[in-house]
């Protein structure tokens, strides 16, 4: 590497700072890497119990509601749905992981009334309209999941690129910089003292002619 600085006290110092800084900066973001990464891989297997749970419980609905349009009708399952109120009760809240801001969906999770009429309905569309809300509250769930993954996942690219970057350049650069700067401090050193001990042999052999 070629190294265009003064090899003097003050650049030095000014390196060792440098590199130090450096490394203390390389640990914090390979200690928040690590944090990151054990958040998002306790996610994605929370997110995977999830997912299965979506899938298991969409099938008993997508059954029950079959069962309906079969029994029922399904212009009358139709008139049902349209006639179920949407639900919009739930807050998005934020909470802090190693600066990485991750969503928290907060919600009631509280059983609608169904209504419709017992009366002209069965026990298949009391079943769809109960699975329905809980694939519901699964999809707020394994929505607030998968954005904090994305969100942890991104956070870990720009960390690992900036760790990577001090240990691969930053480090090495100024590692070699003190280096360079020790050497040649050393050797202006071993000169000053060869130079010194010469002068001192010449002062002595003059005293020892003008005996």
């Amino acid at each position: 590497m070629d190294i265009n600085i003064a090899p003097t006290k003050s650049n030095l110092m000014s390196a060792k700072a440098t590199l130090e800084f450096s490394k203390k900066g390389y640990e914090l973001l390979d200690q928040k890497r690590n944090v990151l990464i054990r958040e998002m891989m306790s996610l994605i297997d929370r997110a995977k119990e999830i997912q299965s749970k979506v899938k298991v419980t969409f099938e008993e609905a997508y059954e029950a509601l079959r069962m309906a349009n079969l029994t029922m009708g399904i212009a009358d399952v139709e008139d049902i749905g349209d006639s179920t109120p949407e639900d919009s009760e739930f807050e998005i809240l934020y909470k802090s992981v190693m600066g990485v801001e991750i969503p928290k969906i907060k919600y009631k999770k509280k059983d609608v009334q169904p209504v419709y009429s017992f009366y002209q309905t069965n026990v298949s569309i009391d079943v769809a309209f109960k699975k329905f809300q809980e694939i519901k509250w699964l999809i707020l769930e394994l929505t607030e999941v998968e954005n904090s993954v994305y969100k942890l996942a991104v956070e870990i690219k720009k960390t690992q690129k900036r760790a990577n970057a001090l240990e691969n350049i930053q480090i090495p650069k100024y590692t070699d910089i003190v280096k360079y700067i020790q050497d040649a401090l050393e050797e202006k050193d071993r000169e000053d003292f060869f130079r010194l001990k010469v002068v001192k042999k010449k002062r002595i052999k003059k005293k020892v002619k003008a005996f």
